[in-house]
C-alpha cells in the first residue's frame, strides 16, 4: 500500500484518494520575476515523479500547478528593468517553459495564472467577509486569524507562539500581527483590478486557494510545495479555504526539502543560487550534464531531506548514470537466441519489480528505488559473463525503461547518449572492492572528526555508484552493491 508522509498529521499515512482511481493534486508554482534555479528544478522534478508514479499505479491524475504573476517581487523587478510588469511575467513564463523543457519535466494538467482568476479571488474574499472572518481597512481586506481556531495545525505551532516569533509586515491597522492580506489597494503606478473594496490586487495566499478550488473543488487529495511554504503560505491557505467552504481543504500535504550550497538554503535572496540554464552551461565537453544527470542527482536523496549541491555531486551523478548506459549498450549488442543465465535474469526482473514498487510505495523513496535498479544492474553485469539471450536482454532493457520513466531516467537511446556525453563509457568503471573500502574508511574518519557534511557526501557518492552502506551499532559499516 502506498504511504505518504503527510505534514498535516506528521506521519506516513496510507494514501486513499477521495474518488477511487482518481487523484487531484495542487502544487505551488513559481513567482515569475526571474529565471528558475535548481531549487525550483527540484520542486518540479519531485512532483513530476510523484505524478508519474501515481499514474504508474493506475490512477488518473489531475495535476494543477500555478503561476504567481502579480506580486511585489514582480512589481519591483519591473521597476529595475524599466519594463511593464506584464512584459516581466511574460518573459519569465517563457523562460520557465524553456527550462522545464530542457529538464524534461512534463507540463501540469492545468497551469493557471493568478491574473486570470480575479473573479474567483474576489468571490472568495466576499465569502470570507460575509462569514465574519475577514475585515476591511481603508480599501484593504485582511483575514482575522483568531477567527480560525485551528490556525497553526500544519506548522505545529500555536498562535501565541507564532505571534511571539513572527516576522510579519508591521501594520498598525491590523487587529492582530498575524492577520494577513486578502486584498491590497493599489498605489500609483501599480497593477490594479476593480473590486468592491478598492482598485487593487490580491494577496499571495488567496490566489492559490481560489485557483485550487476552481480547478479541483473545495476538497482535493494532495497539496505540495517546498518546506519554506508550510508557514505562512500553506497555513494561510488552510485557514481561508476551510473558513470559506466549511470543509477540509487538502487531505495530504507533501513538502520537499531545500537544495543547499555549503549547507545553506539556495535562494535568490542569499545570492547563492544557480539557474537551471547555468547548470547545463557549467560543464562544457567532455563533462556534459544532461537532464537525466540532474534528475539522477536530485532523486538520489529523498525528497523530504535537504540536498547539497556541488560540482562533485553532479559529476558523481553523471558517473552513476553512465554505468547504467554502459550496461544498456552491452545488452543492445546481444544477438544470441539462447543464454545460460536467462533463468537468473528472469528471476532478477521479478525481484526488481517488487523492490521498486516497495520503495516508491514508501513515501516515494527514490533513493531506495534507484538502489533496486542498481542491484539489478550489478546482477546483470554478473549474468552477462554466463551469456544472456537477446530476448531476455530486451526484457531487461524494457524493465529499465519502464521503471526509469517514473524517475525521468533511461529514456535516451544508447547511441544518442554516447554522443551527448562524449564517452564510450570506459571512463566510469565500477568501483573495485578496495576503492569502496578506502572511501568507507575516509567516511569513518570524517565522522570521527564530526565532519558530517563530508561523511554524507561520501555516502551519497557511493550510492550514486550503487554502493549501499549500513552503519551498525558496533561502529562498523557493512556495504553491498
Amino acid at each position: 500500500m502506498l504511504k505518504v508522509f503527510n505534514t498535516l498529521t506528521g506521519r506516513k499515512d496510507p494514501f486513499e484518494p477521495l474518488v477511487p482511481g482518481q487523484v487531484r493534486m495542487y502544487v505551488c508554482g513559481v513567482t515569475v520575476y526571474d529565471d528558475c534555479h535548481l531549487g525550483h528544478a527540484r520542486s518540479a522534478i519531485v512532483f513530476d515523479v510523484i505524478r508519474r508514479y501515481l499514474e504508474y499505479r493506475g490512477f488518473h491524475v489531475t495535476f494543477v500547478k500555478n503561476f504567481t504573476d502579480v506580486d511585489d517581487k514582480i512589481i519591483n523587478r519591473a521597476r529595475e528593468l524599466s519594463l511593464p510588469w506584464q512584459a516581466v511575467t511574460a518573459r519569465y513564463i517563457d523562460a520557465y517553459y524553456r527550462d522545464m523543457g530542457r529538464l524534461g519535466v512534463r507540463s501540469a494538467t492545468v497551469e493557471p495564472k493568478a491574473t486570470e482568476h480575479m473573479e474567483e479571488i474576489i468571490r472568495l474574499i466576499r465569502v470570507l467577509l460575509e462569514k465574519g472572518v475577514a475585515y476591511r481597512v481603508n480599501g484593504d481586506v485582511y483575514f482575522e486569524v483568531q477567527k480560525f481556531p485551528a490556525y497553526g495545525r500544519l506548522s505545529k505551532r500555536k498562535l501565541d507562539e507564532l505571534q511571539a516569533g513572527a516576522r510579519v509586515e508591521v501594520d498598525e491597522r491590523k487587529r492582530n500581527a498575524m492577520d494577513f492580506a486578502l486584498w491590497k489597494s493599489s498605489k500609483p503606478g501599480e497593477p490594479a483590478w476593480p473590486s468592491p473594496w478598492s482598485p487593487g490586487r490580491p494577496g499571495w495566499h488567496i490566489e492559490c486557494s481560489a485557483m485550487a478550488i476552481k480547478h479541483l473543488g473545495d476538497t482535493f487529495d494532495m497539496h505540495g510545495g517546498g518546506q519554506d511554504l508550510i508557514f505562512p503560505h500553506h497555513e494561510n491557505e488552510i485557514a481561508q479555504s476551510c473558513s470559506a467552504t466549511g470543509k477540509e481543504f487538502a487531505r495530504y500535504w507533501v513538502h520537499h526539502g531545500f537544495v543547499t550550497v555549503d549547507s545553506e538554503k539556495m535562494s535568490k535572496s542569499l545570492g547563492n543560487f544557480f539557474t537551471v540554464r547555468e547548470i547545463f552551461e557549467k560543464f562544457p565537453a567532455p563533462e556534459h550534464v544532461t537532464a537525466e544527470v540532474v534528475w539522477y542527482f536530485l532523486l538520489s536523496t529523498h525528497y523530504g531531506s535537504p540536498i547539497d549541491f556541488s560540482d562533485h555531486a553532479l559529476r558523481q551523478a553523471r558517473a552513476g548514470i553512465n554505468n547504467f548506459y554502459d550496461l544498456f549498450q552491452r545488452l543492445t549488442e546481444i544477438t544470441a537466441s539462447k543464454g545460460a543465465a536467462d533463468t537468473g535474469v528472469t528471476s532478477a526482473l521479478k525481484t526488481v519489480a517488487a523492490d521498486f514498487e516497495r520503495a516508491m510505495d514508501d513515501d516515494f523513496s527514490t533513493p531506495a528505488a534507484l538502489a533496486a535498479l542498481q542491484a539489478l544492474r550489478s546482477e546483470l553485469n554478473t549474468k552477462l559473463a554466463g551469456g544472456v539471450s537477446s530476448a531476455v536482454a530486451q526484457q531487461a532493457l524494457a524493465a529499465f525503461r519502464r521503471y526509469g520513466d517514473v524517475l525521468g531516467l533511461f529514456q535516451v537511446p544508447v547511441r544518442e547518449w554516447e554522443f551527448k556525453m562524449g564517452t564510450d563509457f570506459k571512463s566510469v568503471p565500477d568501483l573495485t572492492d578496495a576503492e569502496v573500502e578506502r572511501q568507507i574508511a575516509e567516511r569513518n574518519n570524517a565522522r570521527r572528526r564530526r565532519d558530517f557534511a563530508r561523511a554524507d557526501e561520501i555516502r551519497k557518492a557511493l550510492a550514486a555508484q550503487g554502493i549501499i552502506l549500513e552503519d551498525r551499532t558496533d561502529g562498523t559499516t557493512r556495504w553491498k552493491r
